[in-house]
């Protein structure tokens, strides 16, 4: 394993330490000839380093011992003197090649290098040791995005691969701090399973999880039990992973407000409870979302427009959006339609579409059928124009069908406007 740059000089200093007290547990067990060897070659300790000096002593003291056994004891002394100098060659010889770097692979573990006293930075480092060196980019301590993060962090990358947009995720700070910290197998995992097994798909999973980033946070068993209450309530299968998939953040509610939305709007709206079913799965923002519009809209249709109890009953059944819909969309929709082309409450009711769609374009089509005298939406009189067809097909289909006219002249007429 390649060591780090701020673990080279510790290891070095490692090294010099273990030769030095293995040099000393030397000496001691063979006190004699390493002491003899050792004094008559201290005129030259400066030819080895503290390693060099551990290793040339032995092998000094296994040469000597070799000879001092092969000779009697009344050697001449000019025979020892012989005998120094073939050890002199030994010793330079050993000493080239303990002057070279120790190899990284000696082994010393971590725990040894963090008992050892640190080193200065200005140390010299020669380009062998520098190759070496294996240099990772550090993390950065703090940033403003997940970008950063996603090369150290395996969490990241997996969620990038199922499509989740973490540029939209960094922008809540909490939720961003969580994923860094949570472990993909441990705390991620089972919630996908979760997810695949309720029946979202792969190529759905990235969308959920980039809207209901806060579902990491929920307790999994929470999440069976809410699924379970919906199931209990006998919303099928497939009714539970419609309303999951347009609506992500249902399954973070509680038990006890997915009861209380449930209770209101059949409370409020006086529906059975499979129109009420009927109404959630079709939109099921309606638990997730803020009650204050629907309790707006309900006073506005009622008090502002007129419209009676069941009369909104059976508009917003039959298109569930104008619960929620801007209140100033309705009121300008409703007063351009009933106040200047003439349509009662009952007609509205039948066609209540004529709410959701932009009012720019109800008027060019009404001055257009205007101009050519067709403007006619009584069902009882001839050439009767429903409000279903007037807002709901294209212009190539209006002015062939309704204003029996070219898209040419109707896009002339719209130029005089």
């Amino acid at each position: 394993m390649a060591l780090s740059a701020q673990q080279i000089p510790r290891w070095f200093n490692s090294i010099k330490l273990r030769s030095f007290i293995n040099a000393t547990q030397l000496t001691k067990q063979f006190p004699r000839p390493g002491k003899t060897l050792l004094n008559s070659f201290s005129a030259r300790p400066e030819l080895s380093s503290d390693d060099c000096f551990l290793q040339w002593g032995y092998k000094t003291y296994r040469t000597s011992s070799l000879w001092n056994s092969s000779q009697s004891p009344n050697s001449s002394r000019q025979e020892s003197n012989s005998a120094q100098s073939t050890l002199l060659p030994v010793v330079n010889e050993q000493s080239e090649k303990t002057q070279k770097l120790p190899s990284f692979d000696s082994e010393l573990s971590l725990e040894d290098l963090d008992d050892l006293p640190p080193l200065s930075s200005l140390q010299q480092v020669s380009e062998e040791e520098a190759i070496q060196i294996a240099a990772h980019p550090l993390l950065p301590p703090a940033s403003y995005t997940l970008r950063d993060y996603v090369d150290h962090s395996e969490t990241l990358q997996k969620l990038v691969l199922l499509g989740v947009d973490l540029s939209k995720i960094e922008k809540h700070p909490d939720t961003a701090n969580l994923l860094l910290r949570l472990d993909f197998e441990k705390d991620i995992k089972q919630i996908l399973l979760f997810l695949k097994d309720l029946g979202l798909h792969d190529n759905q999973l990235g969308t959920f999880l980039t809207k209901n980033y806060a579902i990491f946070s929920e307790d999994l068993e929470n999440l069976k039990i809410r699924v379970a209450y919906l199931q209990s309530k006998n919303f099928s299968k497939a009714d539970i992973v419609q309303m999951v998939r347009n609506a992500p953040f249902l399954l973070s509610f509680s038990v006890e407000r997915l009861d209380n939305r449930l209770g209101f709007f059949q409370k409020e709206l006086e529906l059975s409870v499979k129109k009420t079913k009927d109404l959630v799965v079709r939109l099921p923002r309606l638990l997730t979302g803020s009650l204050e519009p629907v309790k707006e809209n309900m006073k506005v249709y009622r008090l502002e427009l007129g419209f009676k109890h069941n009369e909104i009953q059976h508009m917003i059944t039959r298109i569930p959006k104008l619960l929620t819909a801007n209140k100033r969309k309705l009121t300008s929709n409703f007063d351009y339609v009933h106040n200047v082309m003439n349509i009662p409450h009952h007609l509205i009711v039948k066609f209540p579409q004529v709410f959701n769609t932009r009012l720019f374009k109800v008027k060019e089509r009404h001055l257009f059928l205007a101009y050519l005298g067709r403007a006619q939406y009584d069902p009882a009189k001839p050439n009767y124009i429903s409000l279903d067809k007037l807002v709901s097909i294209p212009d190539e289909v209006f002015c062939e069908e309704i204003a029996k006219a070219s898209v040419q002249d109707f896009e002339k007429f719209l130029k005089t406007l």
